[in-house]
């Protein structure tokens, strides 16, 4: 499956949900889930009411995840096989497998506006895990890792206006940043309570495991 190349706002109003993929314009009143709140295409407002099946249901508490984080279904199913291998809930192992991803952690960061953001940056060589030139969005990263940008970097005056942009954030208890020195520690998993609580991974978990 191709990666999708079309207006990322309308995967949110596919999903029915904000999925923050366009940045700062998502927590605005631009965005188009508050501007049209309906599945887009001529027989949105129909599909809207119709009644919806349990496949149905699971396959698009899939489909959200797999937008949010920008990855194909290939790669996501492979993160399943992984979760459920892991001892322990397996809707919590895929989430955190998700959240470990370098790309992921910047964006919570404070480096990237969005994931996408993230993940070009991190493919382009900006950044360091432990002192080494990582370039690969999907890097798991493990407690006590800590993320630095690269030293030589040309874009250190614009990562800095990023973080002033989203110092507005929520702060995540799992992560450390020292906004100062351009600088992140991820410190341990991430508790489910932090995250999106409007995932349902138990409904991923089952549409794989039917």
């Amino acid at each position: 499956m191709a990666r999708y190349t079309g207006p990322a706002c309308r995967i949110c109003r596919r999903e029915g949900d904000a999925l923050f993929l366009k940045g700062a314009r998502c927590y605005t009143d631009k965005c188009a889930i508050k501007k049209r709140p309906r599945i887009p295409g001529q027989h949105g407002p129909t599909k809207m009411q119709k009644k919806h099946t349990g496949y149905e249901v699971q396959l698009r508490a899939k489909q959200k995840v797999r937008k949010i984080y920008g990855l194909l279904e290939r790669q996501f199913r492979k993160y399943y096989q992984m979760a459920v291998q892991q001892a322990g809930n397996s809707g919590h192992n895929l989430l955190h497998i998700l959240e470990k991803r370098l790309d992921n952690v910047i964006f919570r960061l404070g480096f990237g506006m969005s994931r996408n953001q993230s993940r070009m940056w991190v493919t382009h060589g900006h950044f360091q895990v432990n002192g080494t030139n990582v370039d690969i969005p999907s890097y798991s990263l493990r407690p006590g890792d800590v993320v630095t940008v690269r030293e030589n970097s040309p874009l250190k005056k614009t990562f800095k206006d990023v973080m002033e942009k989203t110092a507005s954030r929520g702060k995540s208890s799992w992560l450390e940043v020292d906004r100062e020195n351009l600088k992140g520690r991820f410190v341990n998993l991430p508790p489910r309570e932090e995250l999106d609580q409007k995932i349902q991974e138990s409904l991923i978990i089952e549409f794989y495991s039917r």
